[in-house]
């Protein structure tokens, strides 16, 4: 399953032409996108007319949805910050530390335009 991050669903949305924007047209025309909580949180926070804001949700909530966070992803992700650290990369945000994590441990790819990712590729995150 692939989980599309907030950073590209907030360009989808912003009508912005990039590759991970027509990835992620494309994956939903013809495939499953994992969306997650935080996620969701992160994309809607951002709707300043409330028009779009419902648009968005309908969009988002056809999609299959995961709660991303536990007390078993909090810790991995800590494990995993601090393996990063020792490496020499500092993931900037928490969430995104967060999100990373969930997708490891549950073989997702992940579809990003988050440089925050890309250390995380390191511990095995699969992107796109």
């Amino acid at each position: 399953m692939i989980v599309a991050d907030s950073s590209v669903w907030i360009d989808y949305f912003n009508g912005r032409n990039a590759r991970e924007t027509d990835l992620l047209d494309s994956y939903l025309s013809r495939q499953e996108i994992l969306v997650g909580d935080l996620i969701v949180a992160e994309v809607l926070r951002g709707f300043r007319e409330e028009k779009e804001l419902l648009t968005a949700r309908s969009l988002l909530a056809v999609l299959p949805a995961a709660d991303m966070v536990g007390r078993s992803i909090a810790e991995k992700s800590a494990m995993n910050y601090r393996r990063l650290r020792r490496l020499g990369f500092t993931v900037r945000k928490t969430i995104d530390l967060l999100i990373g994590t969930y997708c490891m441990e549950h073989d997702h790819e992940l579809l990003h335009s988050d440089r925050d990712f890309d250390a995380m590729r390191l511990l095995g995150l699969r992107t796109l």
